[in-house]
């Protein structure tokens, strides 16, 4: 894939301008996933960061800008968006080390290093399970290139001892991500995300730690929008909690039970 063209790219204001990413007009474009992700992260100044599947660094800034003096790195497959992640980093006076590489071929120095944070926004379908997407990037965005379950592995190889992995994807394959999670981490707790209340959840967080020994938790849902039902195009109905995310970078808080 060669790389974007300014005239392919757009400027978009995140977190009520305080992040500005560039981000390709055609292809894959972050939404608000990528902040909630990062908003549910309990990083502190002077930890290690790293995310994989960053690409154009929406979810990894998003952290950054929220929580300074963080040591951010990032994988990116496509090296396009891990170029844009680069970009993107500079233009908000942020540092990050973007690696382009498969997860399943980590590079010798990375595979070194271990983080107290891994975070991860996996492609939310199966290869095949969604509608063909007509741009390359959104395509592999969509569906799967690395199966599931080898996401979790390699975030549970880079995490430091009793580090933390955060990674959101559809509550559909809430089953496969458990399995895998209680066969490499533990203390999981799911935090489902609905759109409005009475809504089943498709989305969940999920929080993991390496070495944990909570017993599993299942969270109440977080609803993000007010009403029952969208009313108006353009309405910005989100309830003020998550708006304050959004917006503002506030964090998404979790129970307040400690962590064992």
């Amino acid at each position: 894939m060669t790389g974007f063209a300014d005239s392919d790219l757009s400027e978009d204001a995140f977190l009520g301008g305080a992040l500005k990413l560039l981000q390709p007009r055609r292809g894959y474009r972050a939404g608000v996933d990528p902040l909630l992700l990062a908003a549910a992260v309990p990083a502190t100044r002077g930890q290690s960061v790293l995310e994989l599947g960053c690409g154009a660094g929406a979810a990894i800034l998003s952290l950054g800008s929220r929580v300074p003096g963080l040591s951010l790195t990032g994988v990116e497959v496509q090296d396009p968006y891990a170029d844009l992640a680069r970009r993107n980093a500079a233009r908000n006076g942020l540092e990050i080390e973007v690696h382009t590489a498969d997860l399943a071929a980590l590079p010798r120095p990375l595979k070194a290093r271990s983080f107290d944070h891994v975070i991860a926004n996996p492609p939310y379908f199966r290869a095949g399970a969604h509608l063909p997407a007509d741009d390359a990037g959104r395509a592999m965005a969509l569906g799967d290139t690395a199966p599931l379950p080898l996401w979790i592995e390699v975030a549970a190889r880079r995490l430091k001892p009793r580090g933390y992995l955060h990674l959101i994807n559809r509550t559909d394959r809430l089953p496969e991500m458990l399995a895998v999670g209680t066969a490499h981490l533990g203390s999981i707790e799911a935090l489902p995300l609905s759109a409005r209340l009475g809504r089943a959840p498709e989305l969940v967080i999920l929080r993991m730690r390496k070495d944990g020994r909570a017993p599993f938790r299942l969270h109440a849902p977080v609803i993000l929008h007010d009403g029952d039902r969208h009313v108006q195009d353009g309405a910005d109905d989100y309830r003020p909690e998550i708006a304050a995310v959004l917006r503002e970078g506030a964090a998404l808080l979790w129970p307040s039970q400690p962590f064992t």
